[in-house]
Parts: structure tokens; C-alpha cells; sequence
């Protein structure tokens, strides 16, 4: 059975391993700034047995605005509900706080997933990336 709760610091070398298998670090990255965001964002993990199988987080001011972001679910895990079950689960977690807007940029073809959640498109608004 698939436990949903909040992720703690001394979890940090499961989402490390999450974000290796998710493409977003390198094998043998530094992985110190994990623990900065553990600290500053909403977490929410899912865990077989004890052992984190997928995450999200909430990038929040926990009174306007909040961003979804980092939702990845161990490849022997997704098509099951998971990755929906965090994202649901962060939205409440938001929205308890007074948070009505939550946003997110989701990669190619996510699409049809973030809207079961609830999630539109926002016409007229192109997602930006400072690059200089």
C-alpha cells in the first residue's frame, strides 16, 4: 500500500536518487542544494514500504501563489495513480494556506495528465526561463 506524506531532510539521498533517475542530475552531482529545498518548499512523497517511490513540491508563498514543480514517480511505480495522488495532494496543501492560484510548467505531452487534475492551459501566457 502507497503512504503519501510530507518528505523530511532525512530523506534527502531517496530524492536525490529520484532526481538522478529523473534526467535532473548527474550521477555523482553535488546534491547539497537538496537539503536547501527540502527546507524552503512543500514536499509531499509517496512511499512503498518506507521507501520513497515518487515526490513532488510546492513552491509557495503560502498566501497568493504557489508553484507545482519535481513531480517524478520511480518508472516501476507510474501508471498507477501516484503521480496524481502528490500533485492532488499539494494542491490541497496549498489551498489550505489560502493559496487561489497554482500554476505549473509541465514537460511536453504532460498535458492530458495535469488536466484530469484540474489544470488549463493559460491562453495568452508563454512560460519564460532567465538565461542570460
Amino acid at each position: 500500500m502507497i503512504e503519501y506524506h510530507k518528505i523530511e531532510a532525512h530523506d534527502q539521498p531517496a530524492v536525490a536518487a529520484l532526481y538522478r533517475e529523473a534526467g535532473w542530475i548527474e550521477a555523482g552531482a553535488d546534491t547539497g542544494f537538496i537539503a536547501r529545498i527540502l527546507e524552503s518548499s512543500h514536499w509531499i512523497g509517496a512511499y512503498d514500504e518506507g521507501r520513497l517511490i515518487g515526490m513532488g513540491r510546492a513552491i509557495c508563498d503560502h498566501a497568493s501563489d504557489a508553484y507545482i514543480q519535481d513531480i517524478v514517480v520511480s518508472q516501476a511505480y507510474r501508471k498507477r495513480g501516484i503521480g496524481g495522488a502528490i500533485v492532488t495532494a499539494l494542491v490541497e496543501l496549498v489551498r489550505s494556506e489560502g493559496v487561489d492560484w497554482v500554476g505549473l510548467i509541465g514537460v511536453p505531452g504532460s498535458e492530458g495528465f495535469y488536466r484530469k487534475l484540474g489544470f488549463r492551459e493559460m491562453a495568452g501566457h508563454l512560460p519564460m526561463l532567465y538565461s542570460k
